[in-house]
């Protein structure tokens, strides 16, 4: 039997720094979902910048900021690879129905992952619209192929991305509680020309 109380959302994100982008979807997923949990991970396709420890430290003070008792970092659920996350959050919530969140530039990444099929056994997929990644009919057929249950998440997100805040340092796409970590720390050489 499933939980009363609704479904899980699952959100890993590199968060290398977490942008309003990330503020966004939490923020939109709390709309949407009983419980939204998040973590900061290692994502094996991606070269990051800042130590876990690091991102992690960023995301927790988001979630602080964002002050919503439904929203929670549960860092115990990271792993380079979504099958051990969901283990873990399925011996976590053994009677509870697990959504598991992308962005929409993720879809095609899916049927790379490591058992991508038994991934998609154990959670639905929710994918949020990101502005400049439009979702493509073909990417959800092929997900639908390896037996994704999917859900198009009525959200939309801003295509502020972790990488272009790197490459390009812009404050106004950064939450205060994140900045301030990044100025206090001189993290990603925000020592700041303030743009």
């Amino acid at each position: 039997m499933k939980n009363k109380h609704g479904p899980i959302a699952l959100l890993g994100t590199s968060a290398d720094p977490p942008t309003y982008g990330h503020q966004a979807l939490l923020e939109g997923l709390l709309t949407l979902f009983p419980k939204v949990a998040t973590w900061a991970s290692n994502n094996p396709k991606k070269n990051h910048i800042a130590s876990l420890e690091t991102r992690h430290s960023l995301l927790n003070a988001l979630v602080e900021a964002i002050a919503n008792p439904h929203l929670e970092l549960i860092q115990e659920l990271s792993s380079p690879w979504t099958i051990n996350t969901l283990e873990t959050a399925t011996k976590k919530w053994p009677t509870t129905e697990l959504i598991f969140v992308i962005g929409s530039d993720l879809t095609t990444q899916i049927p790379t992952w490591l058992k991508a099929k038994a991934v998609l056994q154990k959670a639905r997929i929710g994918i949020a619209p990101r502005k400049g990644w439009p979702i493509q009919n073909s990417h959800l057929m092929t997900l639908k192929s390896l037996g994704a249950r999917v859900d198009l998440l009525p959200l939309t997100i801003p295509s502020a991305a972790s990488s272009e805040v790197r490459n390009n340092p812009k404050i106004n796409q950064l939450p205060p509680s994140v900045l301030k970590i990044m100025l206090d720390q001189n993290l990603y050489d925000y020592n700041i020309e303030r743009k």
